[in-house]
């Protein structure tokens, strides 16, 4: 970790691309009653590193979760289907299309994070370059699970093992993916 994505990866990967951030436990839970059913500041760390800067994208009730919103130091696009939502200091859009409508206009060339839910995890799984998972190795109750990624697209490029200490006491890994053959946002 710690170096930039695009030094890392085995191809020519160019802003804008898109990336998909999560944590999930060992059996793919990511959530439990709108949120997080563990503590980690090492992920929220690395999820801070790793998006900062850049656009994060999000369904309403995600970006509902977040205690301090918008994300600082990021431009927040919130997707919903509720025509009259509004979200202070983030982009309102209606459909994925909107949302790419939205980067290309703005000529936005940095990554695009999809950070939640699982709806738009869902929208998104075909435009998707890069792949960010925290793997926590413990199992949790909750409600909310990633949908299946189909990895043999994807070729891991990154693990690095977290530490555990007094604030992270969970073992836990931080993957980093690549797709296979790249896809363009605007083809």
């Amino acid at each position: 970790m710690g170096d930039k994505i695009e030094d890392q990866c085995c191809q020519d990967l160019t802003t804008p691309y898109m990336t998909f951030v999560w944590a999930e436990d060992e059996n793919g839970l990511i959530g439990n009653a709108g949120d997080l059913p563990w503590n980690l500041p090492a992920d929220m760390k690395f999820f801070k590193e790793t998006t900062i800067d850049g656009v994060v994208v999000m369904g309403r009730k995600t970006y509902e979760s977040i205690p301090k919103r918008p994300l600082k130091d990021r431009i927040n696009i919130v997707l919903t289907s509720q025509l009259d939502y509004e979200a202070d200091g983030a982009i309102v859009c209606h459909s994925k299309e909107d949302v790419l409508d939205y980067i290309q206009e703005k000529q936005l060339n940095k990554p695009i994070h999809i950070i939640g839910g699982v709806s738009i995890f869902n929208l998104f799984k075909d435009e998707v370059n890069i792949l960010y998972r925290t793997i926590i190795e413990e199992s949790f109750v909750g409600d909310t699970y990633m949908p299946e990624m189909d990895y043999k697209y994807f070729r891991v490029i990154d693990v690095t093992e977290g530490i555990v200490d007094e604030k992270n006491i969970y073992p836990h890994r931080f993957f980093v993916y690549e797709r296979k053959k790249l896809m363009n946002l605007f083809n």
